[in-house]
């Protein structure tokens, strides 16, 4: 009996063996802050969990925190055989783009940034187009015509939010002040806490936020001194429940999904850069709420995204 019972175990081993053999493995670097950034990080584990649910794919992350470097969690994936190897966040793209050279065979995956090598696939964000958005709920939302925008570094990538923000606020009302910033750091709640609590002294009374955890802390003050804020990359709303308008959501769950899914498909990575924007459903705006729009404002909102979608406006 003995003897059929660890037959039947180590029969059981390798089939299961067998079958994790067979299935897509898929390993991603997750971004600065990692997992409960409530933004980036978290949204793309949404994106793979939903892959490993409904396509069967595997996966596999190392966070900052424990590889100290993103080339040695780039190495550690790559060697432990993933397909497909993920870099999440432009600040990931030297690291991986070194690796990727060292290991032309290895399908890469960088998101929020460009790559043009061979053996990397780019995902890229309309982040303007929400940002637009964004920028006519603030132009809504605001009572001083002082709105303010923290972005996390001066860097390309931020300033496609910062300059979006403002279009979008201009659009609605040329005479609205924006008032722009960065930070200079993705990863401080509190400098975030101070940066928001001068532009609220000054006359900002809404304020977005693309500054990960730094954004976060910006969120928080504008609830404490009792003005708008505007959230970014998922809904942020639960941050600070008292003052998040909406957020302008980059729906990196929904671009890594149906990279994935391609690839089980077909067998392969789109090639080059792959941009969603709002007709894409890669950026968006999470719900209103806090403050109640008018028929009319909420009909503005719908106005200008479709002339977005359209290519009626510029958003850079």
């Amino acid at each position: 009996m003995l003897l059929i019972t660890l037959t039947f175990i180590v029969g059981c081993s390798r089939n299961n063996s067998m079958e994790e053999k067979e299935k897509i493995k898929i390993g991603i670097m997750l971004s600065e802050v990692g997992l409960g950034d409530q933004s980036f990080s978290d949204f793309a584990f949404k994106g793979l969990m939903k892959a490993r649910d409904e396509l069967g794919i595997i996966f596999d992350y190392r966070e900052l925190k424990d590889t100290k470097t993103y080339e040695q969690g780039l190495r550690e994936l790559v060697k432990d055989g993933n397909d497909i190897v993920i870099g999440l966040g432009f600040m990931v793209q030297e690291d991986l783009e070194k690796v990727a050279k060292e290991y032309p065979e290895q399908k890469f995956v960088l998101v929020d940034s460009i790559s043009h090598l061979k053996n990397v696939t780019s995902i890229t964000f309309k982040e303007d187009e929400g940002s637009f958005l964004a920028g006519v709920v603030a132009a809504l939302a605001t009572k001083s015509n002082k709105v303010g925008f923290i972005g996390g570094d001066d860097v390309p990538l931020i300033r496609k939010f910062a300059a979006g923000f403002e279009r979008g606020v201009k659009a609605v009302n040329p005479n609205i002040h924006v008032h722009i910033t960065y930070a200079g750091d993705f990863g401080n709640a509190k400098l975030g806490e101070e940066i928001a609590k001068k532009m609220i002294a000054e006359g900002s009374d809404v304020l977005y936020a693309a500054a990960g955890l730094t954004g976060v802390g910006v969120l928080r003050e504008a609830e404490v001194n009792g003005v708008y804020a505007i959230g970014v990359d998922s809904d942020q709303y639960f941050y600070a429940e008292k003052a998040v308008v909406t957020s302008m959501m980059k729906n990196i769950d929904v671009a890594l999904f149906k990279v994935i899914k391609e690839y089980v498909e077909k067998g392969s990575l789109p090639e080059g850069n792959v941009e969603l924007g709002l007709s894409e459903d890669g950026v968006g705006l999470a719900p209103i709420r806090v403050i109640t729009f008018t028929p009319e404002q909420e009909k503005t909102v719908e106005t200008w995204k479709e002339k977005i979608v359209n290519g009626e406006v510029a958003t850079k």
